[in-house]
This record gives C-alpha cells, sequence and structure tokens, in this order.
C-alpha cells in the first residue's frame, strides 16, 4: 500500500482558531460567533497548533502551507457523499453495481449465469444435485456486500457526535481502546482491519463513550488509507469538543500486503495521531501509549 504524506507520526511493524463550534440541537449549545474576516477558517485551535507545530519555522518556505491549512474545512461540516439517499436511490446504486460486478466476472473468464452444484450423501447413497448457488446471484450479493462496507459515506460527523456533547467537569485522561474496525484500501479495494485506541484530555467537555466507536466506525466505512483515517479520528474529536489533547493509535493488517504485493503475511502496521498536549508533553504522551496499548490479535 502506497504511503500517502501525512503530519502522523507512522510506525511499520510496531508493537505499539475556529471559533468554539456547538451544535444546534444540543440542549446545552451556544451560539457560535464567527469572525467575518475569517469565515473560510474552519479549522479548530487545537488541529492548527498540531499542524503548525509539525513544520519548520522557516520564514519562507512554509507560509503557502500554513495559509493552505487554516483554509481547510472542518471535519465536521464536511457531507457524506450518501447522506441524502432515499431508498429509491440506493437501490439504483444496487442495481447500477450489480451490472458492473457482471461485466468483472465476465472480464475474468467466467460465467455470471453458471450454477453451482453440491453433493448430499444420504447413507450409502450419493446423489448430485444441481443447486440455485454458484454465480446466479453472486454480482447483487457483492453490490449489496459493497454498500455495506461503504456505509460510512451515509453519516456525516456531525450527525453522529451532536447530541452527545456534555457539560463535565473532567480533567482527567479518557482513554477507549481496542475498537474493532474493518475498512477497505482505496488503492486495491481489499479489506484491511485491525484495533483502534483513542485518549483525550477533556477541557469542561466530554463526548459519550459510544460516540468515539461511531466516529471510528463512520471514518472506516469508506474507501480509506490508514495514515488519513488515524488523522481525521483525532480531528473530528478535537474539533467537536476542543480538549486539551485527542491521541489515536491504530493498528492493521492490509490484506494488499498479505494477499498480493509484498506477500509478508505477519506485517502490521501502525499509525498514530497526537495532538495537543498529547504531541508536547512526552509524560502525557507515554501516559497514554501505557493505556492505550494494543494487545496482538
Amino acid at each position: 500500500m502506497a504511503l500517502e504524506q501525512s503530519d502522523d507520526d507512522i510506525f511499520l511493524d510496531s508493537p505499539t482558531n475556529k471559533q468554539r463550534q456547538f451544535f444546534p440541537s444540543s440542549p446545552k449549545a451556544l451560539p457560535t460567533k464567527r469572525n467575518q474576516d475569517s469565515s473560510c477558517d474552519t479549522v479548530s485551535p487545537l488541529t492548527r497548533q498540531m499542524k503548525s507545530s509539525s513544520f519548520s519555522t522557516q520564514e519562507h518556505g512554509d507560509h503557502e502551507r500554513h495559509t493552505s491549512l487554516r483554509r481547510r474545512p472542518s471535519v465536521l461540516d464536511e457531507k457524506a457523499l450518501r447522506e441524502a439517499d432515499t431508498k429509491l436511490v440506493r437501490d439504483q446504486r444496487i442495481q447500477a453495481i450489480t451490472r458492473s460486478y457482471q461485466v468483472v466476472l465476465e472480464s475474468i473468464g467466467e460465467d455470471p449465469t453458471r450454477q453451482g452444484q453440491i453433493f448430499i450423501c444420504l447413507g450409502s447413497l450419493l446423489s448430485r444435485m444441481a443447486s440455485l448457488l454458484g454465480l446466479l446471484k453472486t454480482p447483487k450479493r457483492a453490490a449489496e456486500a459493497l454498500v455495506f462496507f461503504t456505509k460510512g459515506y451515509e453519516q456525516s460527523i456531525r450527525d453522529v457526535v451532536s447530541d452527545a456533547i456534555f457539560d463535565e467537569d473532567c480533567e482527567n485522561m479518557v482513554v477507549v481502546k481496542e475498537i474493532d474496525i474493518y475498512s477497505l484500501c482505496e488503492h486495491h479495494m481489499v479489506p484491511f482491519f485491525g484495533k483502534v485506541s483513542v485518549g483525550y484530555l477533556p477541557n469542561k467537555r466530554v463526548l459519550g463513550l459510544s460516540k468515539i466507536a461511531r466516529i471510528v466506525e463512520v471514518f472506516s466505512r469508506r474507501l480509506q488509507v490508514q495514515e488519513r483515517l488515524t488523522r481525521q479520528i483525532a480531528e473530528a474529536i478535537a474539533e467537536a469538543i476542543e480538549p486539551r489533547g485527542v491521541a489515536v493509535i491504530v493498528e492493521c493488517l492490509h490484506m494488499c500486503m498479505i494477499m498480493r504485493g509484498a506477500q509478508k503475511v505477519n506485517s502490521r502496521t501502525t499509525t498514530s495521531a497526537m495532538l495537543g498536549v498529547f504531541r508536547e508533553d512526552p509524560k502525557t504522551r507515554e501516559e497514554f501509549l501505557t493505556l492505550g496499548r494494543i494487545n496482538p490479535f
């Protein structure tokens, strides 16, 4: 799998300001105050701090990159590609994908209309019976599976977290570890899967624990690369509750490295994203790495 350029820390085979944004649907929501001169500045202060600190401070070479980062759209404001789909549109998608899978089967030399065969043993009598299995229904089944595998395109992060942000006088680290993920590599459309550990240091607001797992699910159920997936999870939590810091570790097995290409069966890829105090304070980072350690799977 080709690695995209990322500001996050990446380890192979390792064991291991926008003004405050509130959500209208939250019972404790407050009005959002925006600066008229920076209406396109939608990246949270924590995210900008992390991004800015990852570049050198050379006066000329990095000015354009800093400007670009400030103008980057908020993760919370991104619209899901299939968010507005009705049942009719969904059915039309499945029909179109089904036809495409029929072409794929023909292109690899198969007959999409062929039936399979089964053998049923009755005592000493072996009967051979034709079955309706085989490839007759494979294109539709594959189409429905692909739509399910990419269901993350049907939800936006704002919809997931808007009703689960609570005011809480908590300053202790919150860690949700070893969340299962299943995703599709966008380069080969074959699976990669593994575990995610997420931690954050609250700043008077906390996020419902199940919503952390839901954020992971939404981003992973899309065509992805692990490096981007890791960063998106961290930035979504940072923008949603503006904590003092966010840390994410993702460890996965990639079938594009196991079934093809290098064919390294035991290889694992570990990526991390550290924002705020997790990037700045070695002791805080070490505490998370200890608490959020992913066990072998």
